[in-house]
Formats: structure tokens, C-alpha cells, sequence
């Protein structure tokens, strides 16, 4: 949630390090600068840290091959390709072997969690989540897609909405996070998670029959709505660790973790919003 992969390094969270950690940093080869650490997935660098205070490295104290904006959008365009093509082969599949949904969203989830929490980015587990979380929205996307015709075209272009404008206020300098509001979104967030598992398993388990589970009618739309702004707040973090992470010069590959946190959290905006409209089209 929130991409702690990328959040739990110091050169893009802007945490403020004593002089001696810095020096330490500092004094350590690039290749050996490693960083700890997803989301509902969001969620992933290492390298020189700023601190708040305005402490920072100079550009010759950065790495020789940096992180920058124009390489990680590269990278998360490639990403973005991997999970359009993913995706139309489980749109494809759908008919034939419903079963792809449950297995991407395995594959995802899995992988989700393994890239979050590895201390360096592994380009093939990032391109394998992928691949995993395309074959699960392209069988999700046209099992809708099938009930409320045109709701995935609807839904992208919610995606891609919120996305573009949670950027444009960011450009603009109109939002920003807080140290505070980053603690209260992660309680929410982690609240989400685990009403979204609670409701799964008693659906899963024949509990409750509404297709909707728990969240069923206006309250559904309710709990959706509060989710998409988590995720758009989770957009405005992504946001803010990229830019600590091209402004501290840190290693070009952190750039992929950079790129799986926007994938981690651009799909679970797209989910989101694809409930809410198949929850109003359906009541």
C-alpha cells in the first residue's frame, strides 16, 4: 500500500539521515546501495539520500547513470505495453478458460509482493507481475465487459482522468503529501485490504451470495469512491518518490521500481473503478 518498496528507501522518501549516515552513503559503491521494502497492491530505489533540511548530494556526489524522468517513463511505458498485451490475450482466453483470471491474479499478487519487498529490482519479476496482472484484467474486463457493454471503455477512460489530473495538480504544486496524511491513507488503505480479503473469503466460501458480497449497492459505491481517492493519493506519493529519486541522482535502475509502483497503482485504480460502474449499471 502506498508502494512501501519505494517509500522505504531513503534516497526517494526524503527522510532526513544523520551526517554519519550520509557519509556512509556516500562512501559505498552504487551497486551496493540497496533499499528495503507494495500495494493493493500499488507499489519499489536505493542510492544517495536528500534530507528535509535540504541536505543533499551535489551532482557529482549521484550516481554516473542516474534515475531520470525520462527513462522511467520509458520504462513504464514499456510496463504499461506488457500489461495491454497481457491483457488482450486474457480478454481472448476468457471464453475459453475462465480460470486465466484466477491465475493471473495469482501470478500478480504473488509477484506483487516478492518485487515490494526485494531489496534490489528485478527487471524479469517486475515484467513477470506484469504479464500476470494483464492476463487478469483482460479476463475481468470482458466478463464485464460482457454484463455492461462499453463499462470498460468507461472505466479506462476514469482511469486515465483521475491519473491525468492527480498530475496536473502535482505539476502544479496545488497538492502534496504529508507526513501526517501519508500515516492516516496508510491505515485506510490497509483497512481496504483487509475488508476487500474478509469479503472475498466469504464470498469464496458461500457466506454471502450477493455477487457484490459486502459491498452491494450504494454502499459499495460508497467504500469505491473512498478507494479511488486513496488511490489517487497513492498517485500523488508516486508522484513525489519519483521526483526525490531523479532530484538525488540515484542509479538508473531504480527507475523499474519506480514504474512497477505506478503499474501497482494504476490497476488498482482501474479495478475500482470498474466495480463502482458495473455496481451501478447492475442495481
Amino acid at each position: 500500500m502506498s508502494n512501501p518498496a519505494l517509500s522505504h528507501n531513503p534516497a526517494l522518501n526524503g527522510k532526513t539521515l544523520t551526517a554519519e549516515e550520509l557519509q556512509r552513503i556516500y562512501d559505498q559503491p552504487a551497486a551496493n546501495v540497496q533499499r528495503s521494502g507494495v500495494d493493493a497492491a500499488a507499489a519499489s530505489a536505493a542510492g544517495v539520500a536528500a534530507a528535509k533540511q535540504g541536505i543533499q548530494f551535489g551532482i557529482d556526489g549521484g550516481s554516473a547513470q542516474p534515475m531520470t524522468y525520462e527513462n522511467t517513463i520509458s520504462k513504464t511505458v514499456f510496463l504499461f505495453i506488457i500489461v495491454v498485451v497481457s491483457a488482450a490475450v486474457g480478454w481472448w482466453m476468457m471464453s475459453i478458460f475462465p480460470a486465466i483470471v484466477w491465475i493471473g491474479l495469482a501470478v500478480g499478487f504473488v509477484l506483487g509482493l516478492v518485487n515490494a519487498f526485494k531489496k534490489e529490482p528485478s527487471v524479469p519479476l517486475i515484467m513477470g507481475y506484469a504479464v500476470g496482472q494483464g492476463l487478469f484484467l483482460g479476463g475481468l474486463s470482458m466478463m464485464f465487459n460482457t454484463m455492461y457493454d462499453g463499462i470498460v471503455t468507461q472505466a479506462i477512460l476514469g482511469t486515465l482522468s483521475v491519473f491525468a489530473g492527480t498530475l496536473l495538480l502535482f505539476r502544479s504544486g496545488k497538492v502534496r503529501t504529508s507526513p501526517k496524511m501519508n500515516k492516516i491513507v496508510m491505515i485506510a488503505m490497509l483497512g481496504d485490504l483487509g475488508f476487500s480479503l474478509l469479503n472475498l473469503g466469504l464470498m469464496a466460501f458461500g457466506v454471502v451470495t450477493n455477487p457484490w458480497g459486502l459491498r452491494s449497492g450504494w454502499v459499495g459505491v460508497a467504500i469505491g469512491v473512498v478507494a479511488v481517492l486513496l488511490a489517487a493519493y497513492s498517485l500523488v506519493m508516486d508522484f513525489e518518490l519519483i521526483k526525490n529519486g531523479v532530484e538525488n541522482r540515484v542509479p538508473e535502475k531504480w527507475g523499474w521500481s519506480a514504474a512497477f509502483g505506478l503499474m501497482v497503482t494504476l490497476i488498482w485504480l482501474y479495478v475500482e473503478i470498474l466495480r463502482i460502474l458495473a455496481i451501478m449499471r447492475g442495481d
